[in-house]
Formats: C-alpha cells, sequence, structure tokens
C-alpha cells in the first residue's frame, strides 16, 4: 500500500489517496475535483508507475467531497469499480433527489439552529461556490457492513463507522503487524472530526459517533490510514482520547447552558467557538447541536422549539458520554 498525499486548501487540508497495488490496482479515496488536487494524484500514482488508466477498483470512505471529488474522472479513464457504503452511495452517484433531500435538510436545520441572517448569507454563498468540487457523475456500487472487495492482490473488509456522516465506511486489511484499517474521517491524528455539521442527515449524531468509536477500540487495529495527515500507530488510544474530548465538550455545553440558557444551538456555538467564518459556519452550530442533542435524550436537558435549557443542575459529563476501555 502506498499514501499519495493531496492538497486541499477548501476544506481541512491534506488529504491523503491510497492506492493498493497489485492485480486488480485499488485506490482508497480520491481527492477534491481541484486542478491542484487532479495534479497531486496524476504526479503521485506516476511516481508508483501507474496512471490513472490501471486503476480497476475505488472504495470511497464517505460522500465528503474532498474525498470523492475526482471519482468521477478516474471511473471514465479506467472504467473502474466505485465502491462505496449504500448510506452515501446516492450522493456520491449525484442522485438529484438524494442532493435536494440533503439541501431540505440543511436549511430545516440552519433555521432550527438560529444562525443569524448575515453568516448564513456567508455560509450559502460558501457552499454554493463549491458546488463543482464534487466533480462528474460517478456509476456508484453500494456496499454495506462486513462485504468483501478485491483490492490489489487481497481484499479489504467494510466496517461501518458512521457519525461524521452516514455512510463513512473504514476498509480493513491484514497488515504486517496485524489488522490495519483506511478509516476516512471516521478518526484523524490531529483533529476531531466533525459530528453534527458534517453530514446533517445522521440522526442523534454524537451517541451514532461514539458507537463507532467504541467498536473503533474493540477493533483493535494496530494502524490506521486516515483521510488526512499521517498514519496513527494506536487508532483504540486515539479513539479513547477524541471520545474523552467529547466528554469534556460536553461539560463546556452543560456551562454555557447553566450561565446563558436557555440558549439555541447557534448561541451556545458562540460561546463554544467564538466567530465563524466558510465551512465552521456550518461546523460550529452542527457539533453543539450534537451536543444539545445528546443531552436531550439523556433528560438532562430540555428542548423548547430552537432553544435549550438545563433540566438538571447536577448532570455529570461523565455519566453522558462514556470513554471506551482499551484491550491493551
Amino acid at each position: 500500500m502506498e499514501r499519495i498525499p493531496l492538497g486541499n486548501t477548501v476544506f481541512e487540508g491534506r488529504n491523503n489517496a491510497y492506492l493498493i497495488p497489485g492485480d486488480r490496482p485499488t485506490l482508497v479515496d480520491v481527492g477534491v475535483a481541484t486542478d491542484a488536487v487532479r495534479q497531486d494524484l496524476h504526479d503521485g500514482l506516476d511516481a508508483l508507475g501507474y496512471d490513472v488508466a490501471d486503476i480497476d477498483a475505488i472504495v470511497l470512505t464517505h460522500w465528503h467531497a474532498d474525498h470523492t471529488g475526482l471519482a468521477g474522472e478516474v471511473q471514465a479513464e479506467s472504467d473502474a469499480a466505485v465502491y462505496v457504503h449504500e448510506d452515501d452511495a446516492a450522493l456520491v452517484a449525484g442522485d438529484e433527489d438524494a442532493l435536494a433531500e440533503e439541501r431540505r435538510i440543511s436549511e430545516r436545520r440552519f433555521e432550527e439552529w438560529g444562525i443569524p441572517e448575515e453568516p448564513l448569507d456567508e455560509l450559502t454563498t460558501f457552499l454554493g461556490g463549491h458546488e463543482e468540487l464534487r466533480g462528474d457523475t460517478v456509476d456508484v456500487t453500494p456496499v454495506t457492513d462486513g462485504d468483501r472487495i478485491a483490492a490489489g492482490d487481497d481484499e479489504l473488509e467494510v466496517v461501518h463507522l458512521p457519525g461524521h456522516a452516514a455512510g463513512l465506511s473504514a476498509y480493513a486489511f491484514d497488515g504486517d503487524d496485524g489488522r490495519e484499517a483506511f478509516v476516512g474521517d471516521a478518526i484523524l491524528p490531529k483533529y476531531t472530526p466533525n459530528v453534527g455539521g458534517a453530514d446533517l442527515r445522521v440522526d442523534r449524531p454524537l451517541a451514532t459517533y461514539l458507537d463507532s468509536l467504541d467498536r473503533l477500540v474493540d477493533l483493535d487495529f494496530a494502524r490506521a490510514w486516515p483521510g488526512h495527515r499521517d498514519s496513527i500507530d494506536d487508532p483504540a488510544a486515539r479513539a479513547r482520547v477524541i471520545a474523552g474530548h467529547h466528554r469534556e465538550r460536553t461539560e463546556r455545553v452543560l456551562s454555557v447552558l447553566d450561565e446563558h440558557g436557555p440558549a439555541d444551538a447557534w448561541t451556545v456555538s458562540a460561546h463554544l467557538f467564538g466567530d465563524l467564518s466558510n465551512i465552521h459556519i456550518l461546523h460550529g452550530p452542527g457539533e453543539a447541536f450534537a451536543h444539545l442533542d445528546h443531552l436531550v435524550e439523556a433528560g438532562v436537558v430540555e428542548q423548547d422549539g430552537s432553544e435549550y435549557a438545563l433540566a438538571a443542575a447536577d448532570a455529570e459529563a461523565s455519566e453522558l458520554v462514556a470513554v471506551p476501555e482499551t484491550k491493551r
């Protein structure tokens, strides 16, 4: 397996594509559809002795454009099969009904969260100005948890890890030191993946993501290959750190409501993150919403329309967000 670093100044930065050489050359993720990233991908393949036309399969970790944008044109040039989890397949394929439904959900959430007109206009302009990053139409093959995909000289196992995105999936394989996985944005080495704003289709986003972190700890991969930046040598430990981060954020949300509530998701976000711009106008209140939603389900916060208020003054974050025990 070879990592191909890709530039990306639009979203998180420093994307990764991975080439699995062998009888069935396979790419894991392909980067955003910009000229610079396209050149990065072509140069990376060339340095490894491959051309785009050599690719037989593409596996995508989730539907976000910085992971899928070039899939359509790589497929057109190579006739590669493109695999993605069934929950994200319609969005990757560019299905108009799925895209329209995603927009409807977004509009409803933006109103519920209480995003003011000026930042909402900025966000809408930002999102509308990057539609082309999705790239060309893709003919997708949907997969689901436990499926196996021929890749290189072996196979990849689909491991569904929703939260950051509804269909986010890792692809597990036998590595030199044990079971390893391409994990997309399920866990990242530096940042905590956004939950709540990254995919507004996800029901109960924080609880869903925490379950995925539990699963990553249980699987105890020897190494993870993320969608951004460097490999993660102890994925279970990283998953525990991220769960702990969400426990700390839960404490902060409870404090905000105690001091400033009742408050909507935008107000809570402002206290957590301060002023926001471009894509973070989506991710900030989305993250706040994910935590507020979790607290409502736990019965410690009450929701009245778009406002949230404490219902239990003695709520403990340690009882609301579990940090899974590692096997090691």
